[in-house]
């Protein structure tokens, strides 16, 4: 599994909002029977799945009105954060996933809401 490491440019990476970025698993090339099947075939699924590489904040929860609003205070923003964890197996919808190319390797953008199921196996990671 290709993981986000201090030595790696992936790290350099930043997320945004209730996005995901995904490695696709390479998709079974045969037919039960058999059978390959030309790339076309397999791209055009709806359903893909891959593992999770990184994961943005969540969703902004918006600030709650104080009780002395004349007071400059510094605006943090909070965030709930989203159910995917790096490292978990995803299935997801593939028709609202953003294709990328990035170091020689394929991968996806999907927001949280594209995402069907997650597999959390301790042996996945």
């Amino acid at each position: 599994m290709y993981e986000v490491t201090s030595d790696n440019r992936l790290r350099r990476l930043i997320i945004v909002g209730d996005r995901v970025l995904i490695r696709p698993k390479n998709p079974s090339d045969r037919t039960s029977s058999g059978l390959y099947l030309p790339p076309t075939v397999t791209e055009k699924e709806q359903i893909q799945s891959g593992y999770v590489v990184k994961v943005g904040p969540g969703y902004p929860i918006p600030t709650a009105a104080e009780d002395e609003p004349w007071k400059e205070t510094e605006e943090k923003v909070k965030y709930m954060p989203l159910q995917a964890q790096e490292g978990d197996l995803a299935l997801y919808l593939q028709r609202n996933a953003i294709e990328l190319e990035y170091d020689n390797e394929k991968y996806v953008i999907v927001p949280q809401s594209s995402i069907l199921l997650l597999d959390r196996s301790e042996d996945l990671l």
